[in-house]
């Protein structure tokens, strides 16, 4: 069966490389092989380019890059199952799938909110957290990597604390609430040096007031997906 699995992923590959478009609409499981290479991309997403400017700084261990080869389909597999299921069960969250990762976003349009210069969470807040924190607690071998943002309305100082309190508010309820382990846990705060959208309009600072969560493979995670694959 090994041997049938690598030659069908060898078709993959080959038919990824010969031909752009098809490596550019590969689903995230061909592209776990195709890539294979260290990657950024889900740290980009999440925290933008000003990682410096804010949080804790301890990103790398977290993100890591992508897992290439056979081990990197059985964990787009596994991401891909776990992007699906946050989508089914919070159909007003943002989902994306990138590398090994998946990023959900949630601003005001989109499940998890927060009233004006305020950031403890509201009912309906905590009702889509607690749906994302049973997909959490069905797949275990993760890491998680919340971030804060805020628009540009207001002093930088009183922003950069504010996105800080609100991300460490989601952090806080699925730890001492949900009982999720901490250690899976990393928080950042970017205030509003990341925006998604103008700042200049109602509609762009409501989409910049947001709250990103990134969830990529553990080092269990990886560790058998090569066990698995022979690697």
């Amino acid at each position: 069966m090994k041997k049938t699995f690598i030659f069908i992923l060898s078709i993959v590959l080959v038919t990824g490389f010969s031909s752009c478009e098809a490596t550019r609409n590969a689903n995230n499981k061909q592209k776990g092989a195709v890539i294979g290479a260290a990657s950024g991309a889900i740290l980009g997403a999440v925290i933008g380019n000003n990682a410096g400017k804010g949080g804790n700084g301890a990103l790398g261990a977290v993100v890591g890059g992508v897992v290439g080869g056979t081990a990197g389909v059985l964990i787009g597999n596994q991401m891909d199952k776990q992007a699906q299921k946050i989508e089914e069960e919070i159909p007003g969250a943002q989902v994306e799938r990138i590398d090994d990762g998946i990023v959900v976003t949630f601003d005001e349009n989109s499940g998890v909110y927060f009233e004006t210069s305020k950031y403890d969470l509201n009912a309906a807040s905590r009702a889509n957290l607690d749906k994302l924190a049973n997909v959490l607690r069905e797949y275990p071998n993760t890491n998680v990597l919340v971030v804060g943002h805020t628009d540009s309305t207001g002093p930088l100082e009183f922003n950069m604390t504010l996105s800080k309190n609100r991300a460490m508010a989601v952090t806080n309820y699925f730890v001492q609430t949900k009982g999720l382990s901490a250690g899976r846990f990393t928080t950042n705060w970017n205030g509003p040096h990341a925006p998604v959208a103008d700042n200049a309009t109602p509609e762009g600072r409501a989409k910049n007031r947001r709250v990103n969560i990134g969830i990529v493979p553990n080092e269990q995670m990886i560790e058998e997906a090569k066990q698995q694959a022979g690697e």
